[in-house]
């Protein structure tokens, strides 16, 4: 081990940040017996939500009432809770509110953490991480601690701020009021078309004069895209509100300069999709709703990550690493870049899955714990059984569909089959790459452009279950890391997928086809 001054604290893991992130993946270390130590610049665990969504409304569904009463197949809707067993701190217990507030999230998260009496040390904040020749030196709350690992789930960590020439004269999502009395009467620009501008402009719909929504791309809505992070249905009065000529507008545009003029804002801007047309607006409040970023101030320069091209999020391999800093994993909603915009590794209900299979890359590094596997015939009936059964079961692969997968490792020799659950598609790709015969299979949702996604044309036929517009599953059969074969399964409404003639039979054919060769 590296000489470490007198005092050093060491642990295996540090987890950086006690959010749900960092309460999940302490709870799963915890039940492992793995030594770790979660470290929490504020009091209490949430600090996010203690501020965010301004409105207090979160976005994630908690569909309390489902016809099923198996524990894992209505965690497809509660997209709040956290993993334990016994699943007997339900986030049900805190809200019946389809969307609930974001202090019934706090409430839930403190209990938790109370709860399974994770080692967690609040007020304590992470200051400098080193990287040694074994690990890490952290300095934190006056401390020094020594790790083979860091794991950085302390979530974004300050506002992100377009390159807008006058862009300090808007209010930031973090500091603006939140009463709508506030805006009577006023012309508002809201710079940015997400989740917190649409929530922004909806409080103040019935008191703002006028508000203009603008980003350089075009809305992104839920519904077409699948993806729960951009604009969704609730707001749906904002846009009835544009379309109706109440002079509230979605612009396409880049904001040039805004700039003030007595006790109102001229702003400048270059419309999109307009042939180079420019305007000057006038508002009386600017504010700046535009997401937010990572802070890696507390990293010295021997490991800063890189991060993806927009600067917002950490570069990660497969198994969430950063892509050039060896043992330094991400967590929570900063580790969302392996499926940017498709499934939901930014949100609760997404990392919650990850988290558990991080874990078990962790234990297999770094405690020389081998990743588990069952064992299945290697015959078509079998493995039909075990693909319909995972996919009509797992709340993993339904919210992590096209991007967390089963793999199914064939050993013809031996006659069996290797089954590992929830990994990530392209780290099962690079992990079994040296194999000459596996299958993924997980969950797809159709993305391909239907027009009006309310009156998509379906074609009902087992042969063009590859068409589905609906979530379906998809078997993936690899040779190395080539893909030589997939099929699709139809989809189906009631996302059963237990049908002989639909299913069961082109499943079977396949691996009969498959296996026979």
């Amino acid at each position: 081990m590296t000489d470490l001054p007198e005092g050093t604290e060491h642990h295996r893991y540090l987890i950086i940040g006690a959010g749900p992130a960092g309460l999940q993946l302490s709870y799963y270390l915890q039940q492992a017996g793995s030594d770790y130590l979660t470290l929490e610049r504020a009091a209490e665990p949430g600090e996010f939500f203690r501020r965010f969504p301004r409105h207090r409304k979160l976005i994630s569904l908690n569909k309390v009432h489902t016809t099923s009463t198996d524990p894992e197949i209505r965690l497809r809707w509660d997209w709040n809770s956290l993993l334990h067993t016994p699943a007997d701190l339900p986030f049900a217990d805190y809200s019946r509110e389809y969307f609930p507030s974001a202090d019934d999230m706090v409430r839930y998260l403190g209990d938790f953490a109370r709860h399974h009496g994770l080692a967690v040390r609040y007020d304590t904040t992470v200051e400098l991480v080193t990287k040694t020749d074994d690990g890490f030196l952290v300095r934190a709350g006056g401390r020094l601690l020594h790790a083979d690992c860091v794991v950085w789930a302390a979530g974004w960590g300050r506002p992100n701020i377009p390159d807008v020439r006058g862009i300090e004269h808007a209010i930031g999502y973090e500091d603006m009021s939140t009463d709508p009395a506030d805006y009577a009467d006023q012309r508002v620009l809201i710079l940015g078309k997400g989740n917190s501008a649409f929530e922004t402009a909806s409080a103040i719909l019935g008191h703002a004069a006028m508000i203009h929504l603008a980003s350089p791309r075009p809305l992104r809505l839920a519904w077409n895209t699948k993806h729960p992070g951009d604009v969704r249905g609730h707001h749906g009065a904002v846009l009835d509100s544009y379309q109706f000529k109440t002079l509230h507008s979605v612009l396409d545009c880049v904001i040039d300069e805004i700039r003030p003029v007595g006790d109102k804002y001229e702003v400048h801007l270059t419309y999109t999709h307009a042939d180079g047309e420019t305007a000057v607006m006038e508002y009386e409040t600017v504010l700046r709703c535009t997401g937010f970023a990572m802070d890696t101030s507390a990293f010295a320069d021997n490991c800063r990550p890189g991060m993806v091209p927009s600067g917002r999020l950490p570069a990660t391999r497969p198994d969430w690493q950063s892509v050039d800093v060896d043992g330094l994993y991400f967590a929570g909603t900063l580790a969302q870049d392996r499926d940017f915009k498709k499934a939901s590794s930014a949100f609760i209900d997404g990392f919650r899955y990850n988290l558990r299979t991080l874990t078990a890359l962790l234990r297999e590094r770094y405690e020389g714990a081998p990743l588990a596997y069952e064992k299945v015939a290697a015959d078509a009936e079998a493995l039909t059984e075990v693909v319909l059964d995972r996919v009509n079961w797992s709340s993993a692969l339904w919210t992590q569909f096209e991007f967390l997968c089963d793999v199914l490792v064939v050993d013809a020799a031996a006659g069996v089959v290797r089954h590992y659950h929830d990994l990530p598609e392209d780290h099962a790709v690079a992990r079994f790459g040296g194999e000459s015969h596996y299958y993924t299979f997980s969950l797809r949702w159709g993305r391909d452009e239907y027009g009006d996604v309310f009156a998509i044309e379906r074609h009902p036929q087992p042969d063009r279950a590859a068409e589905s517009a609906f979530i379906h599953p998809v078997v993936r059969r690899y040779r190395g890391g080539e893909l030589v074969e997939e099929l699709h399964l139809l989809e189906d409404l009631l996302a059963e997928w237990r049908r002989q003639d639909r299913h069961v039979q082109p499943l079977r054919e396949f691996f009969t086809a498959d296996l026979g060769r």
